[in-house]
């Protein structure tokens, strides 16, 4: 008797959670530092200045960007527990109700009336509210909020990227280092965009250059503001 070949399927869904807030996470760090080195270079500080602004910015953008995911996250994760506890009260008083409540859902995406309740029976006999979780409220597994996983995540992904034009700016020259920071990181904001567009079945070069267009933004906004008020005080 011969066995049925493994067909392993890969999806992209699941990748959602850690990609979404790594993605934000390293595209933030880039932005935010290389633009902040732009201007406080454009405004004529010195290499130490620039760097020690750098600096501050990889430390206190990391942890802002946990902070504000944790707390997000968890917001979400909250609703997706009063909605559960909610769901579960109801199976208790009223399991007849959900049971039709779910057949009905079930004729709605195409079954018979009789097999949609056989269907809703079979599944809430073994996990009711595993039923009603996925197919009413449409909560899984794959896309539970999990506030610790997206804050670690955006806090690392977040410093790695903010590394990238702090290095850049240590390593050059002052008089480079403004060119060499805007260049480095709109490279590396490309390269980020492509392959997380790649990551999640995406196509790279609308990612890549969505990425690029707004870094280059941030980046001559910030310049330009620093050249203005380091005219201005001077």
């Amino acid at each position: 008797m011969s066995k049925s070949p493994k067909h392993p399927e890969r999806h992209f869904a699941d990748r959602i959670g850690w990609l979404r807030a790594a993605v934000l996470g390293a595209n933030d760090g880039i932005v935010s530092t290389a633009s902040l080195l732009v201007g406080v270079a454009s405004s004529g500080a010195a290499s130490g200045q620039v760097l020690l602004a750098g600096v501050a910015a990889l430390v206190a953008g990391a942890m802002s960007m946990a902070a504000g995911e944790y707390v997000s996250v968890s917001s979400q994760a909250d609703t997706e527990k009063a909605d559960l506890a909610r769901e579960r009260q109801e199976l208790a008083a009223n399991p007849e109700f959900e049971r039709l409540e779910l057949a009905r859902i079930y004729e709605a995406r195409g079954l018979e009336p009789a097999l949609a309740r056989q269907v809703s029976e079979q599944l809430m006999a073994h996990d009711a509210l595993g039923a009603h979780a996925r197919d009413e409220l449409g909560l899984t597994e794959t896309h539970a909020a999990r506030p610790l996983q997206a804050a670690g995540a955006s806090a690392a992904t977040f410093s790695m990227g903010a590394a990238f034009p702090l290095l850049l700016a240590w390593a050059v020259p002052r008089d480079a280092l403004v060119p060499t920071v805007a260049c480095g990181s709109l490279v590396s904001l490309a390269l980020l965009g492509a392959l997380a567009a790649r990551a999640g079945g995406a196509g790279p070069w609308t990612a890549a250059g969505r990425v690029c267009f707004w870094g280059a933004a941030a980046m001559a906004a910030t310049a330009a503001v620093g050249a203005l008020f380091g005219t201005s005080v001077a």
